[in-house]
Order: structure tokens, then sequence, then C-alpha cells
């Protein structure tokens, strides 16, 4: 049988759930768009499967437009805690797999928690964090949490590694970090070999505890 795609739901469009939306829509997925502004529900008729006026905390709303039949539904409420929590908890009792909610401050964060929210987003928060560890490292390109000790990042290879190997590196024993890819000049090797060679300014994705790949990166470029 074949693979049936996600239904995917965002409830809230200002600038973050907007752009959840649009985005969503632009890589080809089925997008319901909700709000209980009208103007805004208008305007993104164009970047979504289907776009609907209605009040997320009404059980009945979210009944009448099947919202159990979705896979993951963004709620990206703005300042409205209230609401926010409210379609929250709305959400999970209808059985809703995977609910991602943006939260406005640490006590919103710990209230979704509780009530079962699957992923809580503090966009402004996250993005501070990406911006001060690009800002703190010239080799440093991107960052990524998996969780509080883990990430992804995107390190440039300096002169000090030009011609290496990874077998040579063998950073996984000397450092337990994974090297997940190799970009060159937009080409990307995924899963490279241990006999690869890495040139000077190379992209390296790197994936590991956080304090290992600091080391790897002060010892190693």
């Amino acid at each position: 049988m074949p693979k049936q795609e996600k239904l995917f739901a965002v409830i809230g469009l200002g600038r973050f759930g907007g752009s959840v939306c649009r985005e969503l829509y632009t890589l080809g997925h089925e997008v319901l768009a909700i709000d209980r502004d009208l103007d805004r529900v208008e305007n993104f008729i164009q970047y979504s499967t289907h776009a609907i006026h209605g009040n997320s905390t009404d059980e009945a709303f979210l009944k009448s437009i099947g919202i159990r039949n979705f896979d993951h539904v963004v709620v990206a409420i703005g300042e409205n805690i209230q609401d926010s929590v409210l379609t929250t908890l709305n959400l999970k009792e209808f059985g809703v797999h995977t609910v991602w909610v943006k939260a406005q401050n640490t006590y919103h964060q710990k209230v979704l928690e509780k009530i079962g929210a699957d992923r809580v987003i503090h966009p402004e928060v996250e993005m501070g964090i990406r911006t001060a560890q690009s800002m703190s490292s010239d080799r440093l390109l991107d960052y990524i949490n998996l969780s509080k000790e883990y990430s992804v990042v995107e390190l440039r290879a300096t002169n000090q590694i030009h011609n290496r190997s990874l077998l040579d590196l063998d950073v996984r024993a000397k450092f337990g970090i994974t090297i997940l890819a190799i970009i060159r000049n937009e080409q990307i090797n995924v899963s490279p070999l241990p006999t690869d060679i890495i040139r000077e300014n190379d992209v390296l994705v790197a994936m590991g505890n956080n304090n290992d790949l600091k080391r790897f990166e002060e010892k190693m470029l």
C-alpha cells in the first residue's frame, strides 16, 4: 500500500504560526490553517490546503473539522496563554498524536508539559541560543539542539585537518561524536566513509554531546 501523507494543522497564524504554515505548504504537505482572526485566515488561503476561521478552545469546533484525523498539530496562539492551554488540552483529549506548542514563558511551558504537549517551542529563545553559539566561534556555522545535552552542529574545517581522512581523525573514539555529513561547494556527502578526505573550508555536520563537540572544535579545528 502507498504511504499516506501526513496531515498537518496550524492553529494561530501570527508570525511564527504563519511561517510554519507557509513552509509546510511549500514543502508539499497538506496543511489546515486555523485562526480566530478572519483577516488572517483569508490571507492564508493561498498558503494552505484549507484555511478555517474558528475558535480552537471550542471542542465542538475542533470535532466538526475532524481534528483527530491530523497527525501533527502546531499550536502557535499568540499572547493568550489561556487559549493556548485550553487548545492543547482539547487536542490531547481528542487523541491527536503529536502536538507542538509555542510557549510565551517558562510558566506557560510547565503547564503545557503537564497537560501533555509533545514539544514546547520558544522561538525567540531557541534563535537566541543559535545566534549566540554562532557568534562565539568563527568555525561554528549552525547549531541545533536535540536535547539539553546533545546537539547537531555545522563546523568549518580549518587548515589543521586539511587533507586528513575521518579515519585519521578518529573522532568517534577520541571525542565520542559522529560526523553525519561533509559539505563541499554545496555538494553533500551523507554518511561519509572513513577514508573520505576533508579539505579546508569543508563543512562538517557533527552530532554528539555538547561538551564533546566543544572539545572537538577546540582541539581539532
